[in-house]
């Protein structure tokens, strides 16, 4: 319970200090991330990576197993959501990467993504509406896997009470600051890549706010690399 609280009022000083910006929970990626351009020429590259990755790995950590706090949306119905890490606050996970090859080049071309996994949920897993702490990143959704698509059983994400289905091939640039929830209704998994990217700032404090998050993520993100590296655990 004291954790609990310590948690929010970090949360809340977080949003504090960025409570001067003023942008629209879905954003424009040419403004922000420009380089979504890229990525999506390469979907079904990306697409083939992740298939071969879950049928090869059905023990991909559960986010809730990499990162605990993150247990009340992730464990919250028996359902699971599963996170195959590359890149963690910065820190790459070699032995990851090296099984998506086309993904790891695109991170090293693009150094402004801070964060990418391929994010697997189950047939009728629910991700509880919550929010992000941290207004210092951009979260970018690129659907690779959804053959429930264009069903009346459709993945969906819904940002800011505004509700958007998931499509194979397309992406979605978003503040996760605000709130949002994902469910996959439909008998098959979803599978989309998810990144976190850097906002583009320009006050100090920002900037120094920024790093100091980054540095403490990538030292988490040391500590639980043998856990995240999918298929050298044990």
């Amino acid at each position: 319970m004291i954790r609990g609280r310590l948690l929010k009022r970090l949360t809340a000083r977080l949003r504090w200090f960025y409570r001067d910006i003023d942008t629209p929970p879905i954003l424009d990626p040419d403004r922000y991330f420009p380089a979504y351009r890229d990525l999506e020429t390469r979907a079904e590259a990306l697409r083939a990576e992740a298939l071969a990755v879950f049928a090869a790995h059905p023990d991909v950590p559960r986010f809730h197993d990499i990162l605990a706090t993150q247990a009340r949306i992730s464990a919250s119905d028996g359902k699971n959501w599963r996170m195959f890490m590359v890149k963690s606050f910065g820190y790459t996970i070699r032995d990851n990467a090296a099984q998506t090859p086309v993904l790891a080049r695109f991170l090293a071309a693009h150094p402004e993504v801070t964060t990418a996994a391929l994010s697997y949920l189950d047939p009728g897993k629910h991700i509880p509406r919550h929010r992000g702490p941290f207004r210092g990143i951009l979260r970018y959704h690129l659907c690779l896997y959804a053959p429930d698509c264009g069903t009346d059983r459709a993945p969906w994400l819904a940002v800011d009470d505004v509700t958007i289905p998931y499509q194979e091939g397309a992406g979605l640039l978003w503040d996760d600051t605000f709130a949002h929830e994902v469910l996959n209704p439909g008998p098959n998994p979803r599978i989309a890549l998810l990144l976190d990217v850097r906002r583009p700032v320009t006050r100090l404090t920002h900037r120094a706010l920024f790093r100091l998050m980054m540095a403490g993520g990538w030292l988490h993100s040391l500590r639980k690399a043998r856990l995240m590296r999918v298929g050298a655990r044990g």
